[in-house]
């Protein structure tokens, strides 16, 4: 059993609300509704073996209030009461408040410091590990290519941008508007060759061991679970890669805070998981899911219903 959670996005500061002002968000009750989610898997029987933080831990408004190490700070402490391994999926609110340099020496790094368990660019957070015999957790990062977190005149942060401006001519480029391709705005991001290229070797060494892989990353990376717009931008590279092997059972992202689920044509199920930060203060929005030789069990808490997932 593992614990799944998103999109807390804790800020110590009043209510607000979406970009559009049309959706409320909980900025403080946030960290609280953690805690209710530790404490929940805590007295999990059995307990949970890790747990899965799918993204936007802490809200982009700590940065100009020079909040953003306390925050995360709370955050990670809420965590830490879990003696068990928490596996973390960066995301752009991550990126409002820290540089990938500043991440990669953060509580937020989950990626392992030695050996080679993930792509060779020690800024990317992905990397995979088998916390069951037979089953692998694959972490994407699914800003890899964004000019978010790079150094401004950086190779890969004027590559990114270019690519950006290129599918997004709008002067808003968190505006699609207009846009034949949706998640080209600069809220989402992509994948590089480099990570995509590692991803295929990860997989095929799970096809040879007849392994079951979850991937996780905080971009969804099919339309069917998300709303169009919240998507990896070469989403169609990375469902290529999994759709090309046979491991892949399911795929959790976060992101879209109303969530969203599908099965798709190749029998892998993609989860997109409701965000804590719009969770009024009586729900919630997380999950536990047990895992079994032909299925995965969601129990979903508050916002988040139940789902079984066969394979």
């Amino acid at each position: 059993a593992f614990g799944v959670i998103a999109d807390i996005q804790f800020a110590e500061a009043e209510d607000g609300h979406d970009f559009d002002r049309t959706r409320r968000r909980y900025y403080r009750h946030s960290l609280r509704l953690l805690r209710d989610a530790v404490r929940a898997w805590a007295a999990e029987s059995p307990p949970v073996a890790f747990v899965l933080q799918l993204g936007d831990s802490i809200d982009g408004l700590n940065a100009p209030r020079g909040e953003a190490e306390g925050a995360l700070r709370q955050g990670l402490e809420a965590l830490g009461r879990l003696p068990v391994p928490v596996h973390h999926a960066w995301g752009n609110h991550e990126l409002y408040n820290f540089s990938r340099a500043q991440l990669v020496r953060s509580g937020l790094c989950s990626r392992p410091a030695e050996g080679s368990a993930g792509p060779p660019d020690r800024l990317c957070q992905a990397y995979h590990c088998s916390p069951a015999p037979r089953l692998r957790l694959v972490v994407l990062d699914a800003y890899d290519v964004s000019p978010l977190g790079r150094d401004p005149g950086s190779p890969r942060y004027e590559e990114s941008l270019r690519l950006l401006r290129q599918k997004n001519p709008n002067e808003d480029l968190n505006s699609p508007a207009g846009l034949r391709e949706p998640q080209f705005v600069a809220f989402n991001g992509g994948f590089s060759q480099a990570q995509l290229d590692w991803f295929d070797e990860v997989l095929k060494f799970s096809d040879e061991n007849q392994e079951k892989v979850v991937v996780m990353g905080h971009l969804p990376i099919h339309p069917d679970a998300s709303n169009g717009v919240c998507l990896a931008w070469n989403y169609e590279a990375a469902l290529s890669v999994i759709h090309s092997h046979r491991c892949v059972v399911c795929v959790l992202a976060g992101h879209l805070h109303d969530g969203g689920y599908c099965l798709d044509s190749h029998g892998v199920h993609h989860l997109t998981l409701e965000g804590v930060i719009e969770t009024p203060p009586e729900s919630n929005a997380f999950g536990t899911i047990y895992v079994y030789e032909d299925k995965m069990v969601l129990k979903g808490r508050g916002r988040i219903a139940d789902r079984v997932m066969h394979f």
